[in-house]
C-alpha cells in the first residue's frame, strides 16, 4: 500500500521574489491536494529578491488555518558560512513556526568536503532550526555520514527535496547522494522529511520523485515525518 504523505514542508509565496502565488493560492492548493498540514517557508534576506525582515516579524497576524489546512509560517533560511551563521537572528527564527536552513550558491561560497559538513553541523546546533534543506548539491560535498550522525545528536530532520530530481534542476547529482544519504539514515534511524520545494501553487504536495527514491530504497515509514501532523510536532518551534 502507498504511503500517505498528509503535509508538505516547505514551499514559497510570490514575497520570495521568484515564485509566483500567494498564500490564499497555496494554501487552497494544499487543500484541494487532501493536506493536512503546509509549511511556507520563504526565503530570508540574504536571497536576492527576498522580503525584508518586517516581513517575517509580522508573521503573527497570518491566520494558521484555513481551508481545513493548517499552516505553519516560517522561514528557509541561508547558511551564510562554515561556521553555520544564518541570514535570521535567533530571536526572529524564534518566532517563526518552523525553519528549515540551506545552502544556495548565491548566498554561500562553495567549500571543501570538510567545509560543508562543518558549516551544516553548525547549523544544526542552533535550537531554533528544524530542518536541513536540500543536502543534495554535488557543489557542496558533504560527508553524508557526520551529517547523519549529526541530526541525530542535535534532532533534526533532513530533508529529501522533491524539485532537486526534477529534470533540469540546477542541483547536481541529487538523486545519488539522497542514495547515499538515505543508506545512513537507514543504519542511524534517523528520519527524513519530504519537501516539494514548491515555487508554484500546481507543485504544493508534489512528492513523486522522493517517494519512488523512498520506495526503491526500501526506506521505513516509520521514518518518514510526511506521514503525520503528530510525527512532525516534535521537531518544528510552534509545538516546542
Amino acid at each position: 500500500m502507498k504511503m500517505k504523505y498528509v503535509l508538505d514542508t516547505h514551499t514559497h509565496t510570490v514575497v520570495s521574489g521568484h515564485a509566483y502565488n500567494t498564500i490564499n493560492e497555496m494554501m487552497q492548493a494544499a487543500a484541494d491536494r487532501g493536506l493536512e498540514l503546509l509549511g511556507i517557508t520563504e526565503h530570508a534576506m540574504a536571497m536576492p529578491g527576498a522580503c525584508h525582515e518586517f516581513y517575517f516579524q509580522n508573521g503573527r497576524r497570518v491566520p494558521r488555518e484555513r481551508y481545513g489546512v493548517k499552516l505553519l509560517f516560517g522561514a528557509e533560511v541561508n547558511i551564510m558560512d562554515f561556521d553555520g551563521r544564518v541570514d535570521m537572528s535567533d530571536s526572529l527564527m524564534q518566532k517563526m513556526d518552523i525553519v528549515i536552513a540551506s545552502m544556495h550558491v548565491p548566498c554561500m561560497k562553495k567549500g571543501s568536503r570538510d567545509q560543508n559538513t562543518q558549516a551544516y553541523i553548525e547549523v544544526m546546533k542552533n535550537p531554533w532550526v528544524n530542518i536541513i534543506g536540500h543536502p543534495d548539491d554535488s557543489r557542496f560535498p558533504i560527508d553524508y555520514e557526520a551529517l547523519v550522525q549529526a541530526a541525530r545528536e542535535y534532532g533534526k530532520l533532513l530533508e529529501i527535496n522533491n524539485h532537486s530530481m526534477e529534470p533540469g534542476a540546477s542541483r547536481q547529482g541529487a538523486r545519488e547522494n539522497y542514495l547515499e544519504m538515505l543508506s545512513w539514515c537507514i543504519r542511524y534511524e534517523v528520519p527524513v522529511v519530504v519537501g516539494s520545494d514548491a515555487h508554484v501553487d500546481i507543485e504544493v504536495g508534489t512528492h513523486e520523485n522522493a517517494y519512488k527514491l523512498l520506495t526503491e530504497t526500501g526506506f521505513p515509514e516509520k521514518l518518514v515525518a510526511n506521514t503525520g501532523v503528530d510525527f512532525l510536532k516534535k521537531y518544528v518551534n510552534c509545538y516546542k
